[in-house]
C-alpha cells in the first residue's frame, strides 16, 4: 500500500508540475497564466489547512515568421526577423480548504526584450524593454469525486480572475521615428507588455487516470476571458500603414491551452518521464465582447518532453516543450480588409522553437496522511 501511494502522489506531482501555464511564444502575446484550478496536481493530497509554495521559471526566444502555417525564412536570411526574449517567473501559494476544495494565489513577474528593425525606422536594429509585475491570478478549485473513493483518478474544475496589476502601458525609447527621425517614447510591443489591461475570468478542467502500474495519463485546458475590448494603449501603427488605422490601440484578447500526455514512474527512482502535447494561443475573436483593436491571434502544437524528480515534500520539474505545429491565422484587420479590398492578406507574426520550463514546489503538511493518500480534514 505504502509502494502505491508513492507511485501515484509521485505521477500526480509530474502531472502537477506539467501543466503551469500556457506561455508566450513570441509577437502572438500568449501570456503566461496558470492553470487556475492550482499550478500543482499535488492539491489532491492537500488536507485542510496544508499549504504548498511553487516557482516556475520560463524562458523562450521567438524569431521565425509566419504567415498562416507557412514559415517566411527569408525573414531571418535577410536580417528582418523580429526577436522576442521572454523570461518569466512564477510564484504560486496554494492553501488546502479540506480534501477537495484549494484555493491558489499566482504572482508572475517578467522581463522581455524586442529587437526590430521595423519599429526604428526600418534603418538600424534596435531593442526595447519591458519589466515587473505581470497580471495577477487568483483561483478555487475542487475534486468532483472524494479523493478516498478515487485514488486513482479524479476530474478537478476550477475558477479564477485575473487582475490587471501588470502594466499595460510600458514604454522606452523608439529610434528614428520621431520628427527629423529622432527618438522617441512609445509603449513597447503588445507582445512584450507585462499585462493586458483587463480583468479576466478563468475557467478550467484537469484530470488526471492512472493507466498502470507506473503509468498515468493528465490532461488540463483553460480558457481566459478579456471582456475589455481595448485598453486604451496606443500602438502607432496607423502611422506604419493607413490600413492600419483600427490597430491604433491594444486590444485585451482571450486566451486558450490544452494540454494531455502519460508519465511514468522509473522503477524505485523518485524520479519520472513525461511525454505530451500542449496547443495554445489566443483566438482572432473573443468569446465575450468586442474584438476591435490591436492583436496578433495564433497558436502553437508542440510535443512536450520532460522529467520530475521528488523527494520527501520537495519536487524539481524540468521540459522543453518542442513546437510542431505554428499559425497566425488573420485578425480582424486581415479579414476587414481583405473583404474591403478583394486582396488576399495575413499578417505575420514571429515564434519559437521551443521553450524551457523550470518548476519547483515545497509542501507543508498540517493535517495527517494516510498510507492510502488521503489526507485528513
Amino acid at each position: 500500500m505504502k509502494h502505491l501511494y508513492t507511485s501515484l502522489l509521485l505521477g500526480c506531482a509530474l502531472f502537477a508540475l506539467s501543466f503551469p501555464s500556457a506561455d508566450a511564444q513570441g509577437c502572438v502575446a500568449i501570456r503566461h497564466f496558470s492553470s487556475c484550478s492550482s499550478n500543482n496536481f499535488h492539491a489532491q493530497f492537500l488536507g485542510g489547512g496544508d499549504w504548498q509554495f511553487g516557482m516556475n521559471y520560463r524562458y523562450f526566444k521567438s524569431f521565425r515568421h509566419f504567415r498562416g502555417t507557412h514559415e517566411e525564412p527569408d525573414r531571418v536570411a535577410n536580417n528582418t526577423e523580429v526577436v522576442n526574449h521572454a523570461h518569466a517567473w512564477d510564484f504560486n501559494i496554494t492553501l488546502g480548504i479540506n480534501r477537495r476544495a484549494f484555493a491558489n494565489l499566482t504572482l508572475p513577474f517578467v522581463a522581455n526584450t524586442r529587437s526590430s528593425l521595423y519599429e526604428h525606422g526600418r534603418s538600424e536594429r534596435n531593442t526595447t524593454y519591458s519589466r515587473g509585475l505581470a497580471d495577477v491570478r487568483i483561483s478555487m478549485g475542487y475534486w468532483l469525486f472524494a479523493p478516498e473513493k478515487s485514488p486513482n483518478g479524479n476530474l478537478a474544475l476550477g475558477l479564477g480572475v485575473k487582475l490587471p496589476t501588470g502594466d499595460f502601458a510600458a514604454s522606452d525609447i523608439f529610434y528614428n521615428v520621431g520628427p527629423d527621425e529622432t527618438p522617441q517614447v512609445r509603449p513597447v510591443d503588445q507582445s512584450i507588455q507585462p499585462g493586458d489591461g483587463g480583468f479576466g475570468l478563468a475557467l478550467d478542467v484537469q484530470f488526471f487516470q492512472r493507466l498502470g502500474q507506473s503509468l498515468y495519463a493528465y490532461g488540463n485546458a483553460f480558457y481566459l476571458s478579456n471582456p475589455r475590448e481595448t485598453n486604451g494603449t496606443r500602438t502607432f501603427r496607423e502611422t506604419l500603414s493607413p490600413i492600419l488605422v483600427n490597430e491604433a490601440v491594444m486590444s485585451v484578447p482571450d486566451q486558450f491551452g490544452l494540454r494531455a500526455g502519460v508519465s511514468y514512474a522509473m522503477g524505485n527512482l523518485p524520479l519520472e518521464a513525461l511525454l505530451g502535447v500542449r496547443y495554445e494561443g489566443v483566438p482572432v475573436e473573443d468569446l465575450i465582447g468586442g474584438s476591435q483593436g490591436f492583436r496578433r491571434p495564433g497558436s502553437v502544437l508542440s510535443v512536450e518532453p520532460g522529467v520530475n524528480y521528488m523527494k520527501n515534500n520537495f519536487s524539481l520539474f524540468f521540459s522543453v516543450p518542442l513546437a510542431m505545429r505554428r499559425n497566425r491565422p488573420q485578425s480582424v484587420t486581415d479579414l476587414e480588409t481583405e473583404k474591403e479590398t478583394g486582396q488576399p492578406r495575413n499578417g505575420d507574426a514571429a515564434f519559437a522553437d521551443y521553450l524551457i520550463n523550470v518548476g519547483l514546489t515545497y509542501r507543508i503538511n498540517r493535517s495527517p496522511i494516510r498510507l492510502d493518500g488521503i489526507n485528513g480534514n
